[in-house]
């Protein structure tokens, strides 16, 4: 659902940039938060949240490169950011598809420059905001079980997809190029996107299920799924017998209960990072060459017809495929390689600042309570 230069007209172009970089200007204050691990102060999981959103943003890249076929003549691949929200949470979310839709449109000439608070508005904003709220909403009523945050999943991805064509439905009513029934526009997109949803909805569902199946602290939907441990201060009653009475000198407090091991997330990000690389390096040359849902609407209803070059259309990676590499097999690989790989670096070094900045903010916090104590 990638918006090209020419489909939207100059002022709407410019008002929905101006709602992106409000939108990411929120989330990079609320990315903070997330990123700390806990919420509050330095959490005890900051130092491996920025490296994870930065393998988020890598992985989402990477399985966009997938295009699977949902009719005749028409593709879809997943936009993420149901995935986003769920995994490292929604202002985080928004930020990690910003970053994939920023490398796309700048290395890989793929959404255009001019369209950029479009995309970001339209695949980054609304498919996070409502598949985040639908998520958190399931998750209140369903059991608090591992399956729940699945099935959550599935659905809240589900919707997101067709809430994204609603939306570029609606920015396209405001500020189209070509003039076409809205009525149809809508139709088309909504019908197409629908079936495009079945396969982001089981792409969601299957990498949040597995990742609850081997780390579920690490997965941002799914806090407080887990019971916190009970300490007993007081040896359980025995039948029969009586409890003793209080003695009159206060007993000790227990001892606190000793912290819990710290454990890595080193294999799942490998592991993570390797099913991106072969995403994008190896299955994504058998992806489906067809038209993806916006592309075969566009053209279906005249949309495109004032669809314009894009800036970077003779970058050496455009079209995602190496300039210069005979083999389209090596050259397709090897571009799905380096988006990977340029996505993690950007990506992670965003949300690394953003870990530093939340915990130099937060020292300060906790030497004045120290001094206010003394």
């Amino acid at each position: 659902m990638h918006v090209p230069d020419g489909f939207i007209n100059a002022p709407v172009s410019v008002a929905t940039g101006a709602v992106a970089a409000a939108a990411v200007a929120v989330s990079l204050r609320g990315a903070r938060r997330e990123l700390a691990g806990t919420g509050q102060g330095i959490g005890a999981g900051a130092e491996r949240t920025a490296p994870l959103a930065g393998l988020v943003a890598a992985f989402i890249f990477a399985v966009q490169m997938l295009n699977f076929p949902v009719a005749a003549g028409t593709s879809g691949h997943l936009l993420g950011g149901a995935l986003a929200a769920i995994l490292v949470g929604p202002y985080t979310g928004v930020l990690c598809v910003s970053v994939v839709l920023l490398m796309q449109g700048v290395l890989f000439a793929d959404g255009g420059l001019t369209a950029l608070g479009v995309n970001i508005t339209d695949m980054a904003i609304v498919t996070t905001v409502v598949a985040y709220a639908l998520f958190r909403g399931l998750v209140k009523v369903l059991p608090r079980r591992r399956r729940s945050i699945t099935l959550a999943s599935f659905v809240a991805a589900l919707v997101s997809v067709p809430a994204a064509a609603v939306a570029f439905t609606a920015i396209y009513a405001l500020g189209g190029t070509t003039d076409v029934p809205i009525g149809k526009v809508f139709t088309a997109m909504v019908g197409v996107h629908l079936l495009i949803g079945i396969g982001e909805a089981a792409i969601t569902a299957l990498t949040v299920g597995a990742v609850i199946a081997v780390r579920p602290d690490l997965v941002h939907g799914a806090r407080g799924l887990t019971k916190p441990l009970e300490l007993r201060t007081s040896p359980p009653a025995t039948p029969g017998v009586a409890a003793p009475v209080a003695a009159t000198t206060a007993a000790p407090q227990a001892a606190p209960a000793p912290a819990a091991p710290r454990r890595s997330a080193r294999r799942v990000w490998l592991a993570g990072l390797a099913a991106a690389l072969v995403c994008a390096g190896g299955i994504s040359y058998y992806a489906s060459t067809s038209p993806d849902g916006l592309e075969k609407v566009a053209h279906d209803q005249g949309i495109d017809t004032k669809t314009k070059g894009h800036a970077t259309k003779d970058s050496p990676l455009a079209d995602y495929s190496v300039k210069d590499i005979a083999d389209p097999r090596l050259a397709g690989g090897l571009a799905g390689v380096i988006g990977v790989g340029a996505t993690l670096a950007v990506g992670t070094g965003v949300f690394v600042v953003l870990r530093r900045r939340r915990t130099a903010d937060a020292r300060p916090a906790v030497g004045a309570s120290a001094a206010e104590n003394v």
